[in-house]
């Protein structure tokens, strides 16, 4: 059973390096927005783009793990995977892993904020302690529930939350240009096109 789990896991790491990408890309779109106007020295739009960066980050999460949820069955049985019992694990860490995108690409886009103001000290820590948490959750989940592929993907979900959520305080603690109110989130229409023109390619 654990050779067909890492076999399971192993399976998934094109389409999970896809997802990252993505997630990575547009993130990047709005670190380049949001820095141009920092430099600029245009308060308002630091502001816009930020927020707008903050919804796009969990509406394109969500809009992605529910075409995910309804497009990876397919896609893993047209996989070439010969072990039924092997597809049926890769299709179940899927199914978790992108239930989880809401919060992966939250963590994605709240570092490229931070870092578009020169803060990369303060991504690294929530990286570092969501790594940290994901092994010790893997280790729990496993060794101590004896979990399968449930329990690595679900510690994967549970440690891109905890970071996500490590850098959300920061955000909206912040005296920086950069902070987050929660109440003021809202799209601005260019700054996503900028983020978007920027990130997908």
């Amino acid at each position: 059973a654990g050779t067909k789990a890492m076999a399971a896991v192993g399976s998934c790491g094109a389409m999970c390096s896809f997802v990252v990408s993505l997630g990575t890309g547009m993130s990047l779109g709005a670190n380049v927005t949001i820095a141009t106007n920092i430099g600029a020295g245009k308060k308002d739009a630091v502001h816009r783009a930020v927020h707008t960066a903050m919804l796009v980050a969990v509406g394109g999460g969500v809009i992605l793990a529910l075409i995910g949820q309804a497009v990876i069955g397919p896609i893993m049985s047209h996989m070439g995977i010969l072990d039924p019992e092997v597809e049926a694990m890769a299709l179940l860490y899927m199914r978790i892993y992108l239930a989880g995108l809401p919060v992966i690409f939250l963590y994605d886009f709240e570092a490229a904020i931070m870092r578009s103001q020169g803060d990369t000290r303060t991504p690294l820590i929530a990286l570092t302690v969501s790594g940290l948490v994901n092994v010790g959750l893997n280790l729990l989940f496993v060794l101590g529930f004896g979990m399968d592929v449930n329990g690595v993907a679900s510690a994967t979900v549970i440690s891109s939350a905890v970071s996500s959520v490590i850098l959300l305080v920061f955000l909206t603690r912040s005296d920086s240009i950069v902070r987050v109110d929660l109440r003021s989130l809202a799209v601005h229409v260019p700054s996503l096109k900028r983020i978007v023109a920027v990130g997908l390619p």
